[in-house]
């Protein structure tokens, strides 16, 4: 195997995980998010070496302060909005003719 070819697959495994890993963020995030903190802890023991300890800092998820902005989700005030009819009536659809040119 050539020297090329060996970079080539490394390259696009590199790509493929770092790909596999954001939708997995995406579609997992409380888990991602625990996941994250436990190893956190883990790498930010005294008996680490500093840059590890910082690694391990850098690492730690997020905290919810509350604020709409953090998309915690706790308070459903950030959801979707209720629709324009609040009374729950159906609201008819209006069809218009389209437009010639």
């Amino acid at each position: 195997m050539s020297t090329n070819l060996l970079i080539q697959y490394i390259v696009i495994a590199l790509v493929v995980l770092a790909s596999a890993l954001y939708a997995f963020r995406k579609l997992a995030p409380a888990l991602t998010s625990r996941w994250l903190a436990s190893t956190s802890i883990h790498l930010s023991q005294p008996e680490h070496a500093a840059w590890v300890r910082a690694f391990g800092r850098r690492l730690q998820p997020k905290q919810a302060t509350g604020d709409c902005s953090d998309g915690c989700s706790t308070c459903s005030a950030c959801g979707p909005k209720p629709p324009a009819n609040a009374k729950g009536d159906a609201v008819p659809l209006e069809f218009r003719p389209r437009r010639h040119p």
